[in-house]
């Protein structure tokens, strides 16, 4: 069930104001990319206004700054909507940027339902490994199927999540339960819609998945064809998928942020290789590559660069891209590939035992099997048996580090002037029935896609559609 890998090159365009990241999806447009990948800064992702009093200093460091239907459409000013894959990197706050962005491209004339791309909405794994959740895990989830069920009509060529082990593994997880925890939420994800009345076939073939590449090159290769095959498992014998489409493990990779060092950081060109290469021999669809100054600072365009060449040196000068699995059936990638599919089957037993992932989540075990492993990795590159070349081995004088990149701090002004200006021209009385009528469906049983897109549409801002939401379903707050 292989089909031939469709290479989307992806790099993160997303840091300062709407107009920084414009002008660099631009640039990365004209170097040949297809599909355009944003993230967001952590107000944004946290559902929170760049005039909160948490959000100060925050604004634009680590992604773009999205507060309203305005800022979204400077983002993508110039950019047709209908001719590129988008995929956006958030979470808590997904269903508000979707809303957004197709309101955009409404703009522009495009229909909605020709529109590609991802929002990664799994808000699960921000429960255990990142933290950037808002509401506690149950209305988060509903409002994840309520996503599901609206883009399932209206936006048919959407993915309406990517589940990601990327982070799992960025939290300091093994190989093994990358795999078992993405695949755990998976199965949450699945039977959450399926109770919603959704049948596996009409949704599943729209779920995507995002995963990590670290260092262990034949270790990644193995993970990533023991995904692939165990999801193919699970989708049919669990859930009862009776389309292929439904079984397909549809993944993006990304290479591994926590592995690149401050020392050296020029080495991390040589890890970002490897790890690309082990994702693309592992059957990826789409690739990022982190650039090699990430462990200072957001990467300067020069590291971005270097990064986007890695991907296009693989694709078109490697030839590794000419079969879809190479090494199957090497005696030493199939034993590797069927000792993680058994381990992380082994895990998906435990949870199931605990009541499944939600109930998991809730008893703290799942984070505790990943600050375990966490722990051991550490103590083992403390105790120098896991050599990190630069740091416990191999070490070098240093140099003078490359000069890391810097947000200027007038972008934040600029940021909050722009969202005072949009609460001020906006309808009052417009933006206020447009809340009153959210929080009312909120705390009934209807769908809340069409609530925040009216909302949107009214310039209701990203931190006042959180907020009434908030109003009704609380805040997630960990009791461990």
């Amino acid at each position: 069930m292989y089909r031939r890998r469709l290479w989307t090159m992806r790099q993160y365009a997303g840091f300062g104001t709407a107009e920084e990241s414009n002008a660099r999806y631009k640039f990365l447009l004209s170097q040949g990319i297809t599909g355009l990948s944003v993230a967001f800064d952590l107000p944004t992702q946290m559902g929170m206004d760049s005039d909160h009093p948490l959000a100060a200093g925050e604004v634009g460091r680590v992604g773009v700054a999205i507060n309203s239907l305005a800022d979204m459409q400077v983002l993508f000013e110039g950019i047709k909507l209908e001719e590129v894959s988008t995929s956006m990197t958030i979470n808590s706050t997904a269903a508000i940027l979707l809303c957004l962005y197709v309101l955009v491209a409404e703009s522009q004339g495009a229909d909605r339902r020709k529109l590609s791309g991802t929002v990664q909405n799994d808000i699960l794994k921000e429960y255990i490994a990142r933290g950037t959740y808002i509401y506690p895990p149950r209305p988060a989830m509903r409002i994840i199927t309520d996503l599901f069920a609206w883009a399932g009509h209206e936006m048919p060529e959407w993915n309406t999540i990517s589940i990601s082990g990327y982070h799992i593994r960025e939290a300091g997880s093994t190989a093994i339960q990358e795999v078992a925890f993405t695949l755990a939420n998976a199965i949450a994800y699945i039977e959450m819609a399926i109770a919603a009345g959704l049948g596996v076939d009409a949704f599943a073939p729209r779920l995507s998945f995002f995963f990590n590449a670290h260092n262990n090159f034949l270790e990644e290769i193995a993970k990533f064809r023991a995904a692939r095959r165990l999801y193919a498992h699970v989708m049919r014998e669990r859930f009862g998928a009776k389309s292929d489409r439904s079984c397909m493990l549809r993944f993006h990779t990304q290479t591994g942020g926590s592995t690149l060092t401050a020392q050296q950081p020029e080495v991390n060109v040589v890890r970002v290789a490897l790890q690309a290469m082990a994702a693309v021999l592992g059957g990826t669809q789409s690739l990022h590559t982190n650039a090699q100054d990430e462990a200072l600072s957001l990467p300067t365009e020069h590291a971005a660069r270097i990064a986007l060449r890695t991907q296009q040196v693989i694709a078109y000068e490697s030839g590794v891209i000419a079969a879809p699995d190479p090494l199957g059936g090497s005696k030493y990638i199939e034993r590797l590939t069927d000792e993680i599919e058994a381990g992380a089957r082994d895990y998906i037993q435990r949870i199931d035992a605990l009541g499944g992932t939600l109930a998991a989540i809730e008893k703290g075990y799942i984070q505790a099997e990943i600050q375990n492993a966490a722990y051991q990795y550490q103590k083992a590159v403390e105790e120098g048996k896991q050599i990190v070349v630069g740091v416990n081995k191999f070490q070098a004088d240093e140099v003078e580090p490359p000069k890391p990149f810097r947000v200027d701090p007038e972008l934040e002004k600029r940021q909050i002037e722009r969202l005072r200006e949009v609460r001020a021209s906006r309808s009052a009385d417009v933006a206020c029935a447009a809340i009153s009528q959210l929080e009312t469906a909120a705390r009934g049983t209807e769908n809340l896609m069409p609530g925040i897109l009216e909302c949107c549409r009214s310039f209701v801002t990203l931190g006042e559609i959180s907020d009434a939401l908030r109003k009704v379903f609380g805040e997630y707050r960990e009791a461990f």
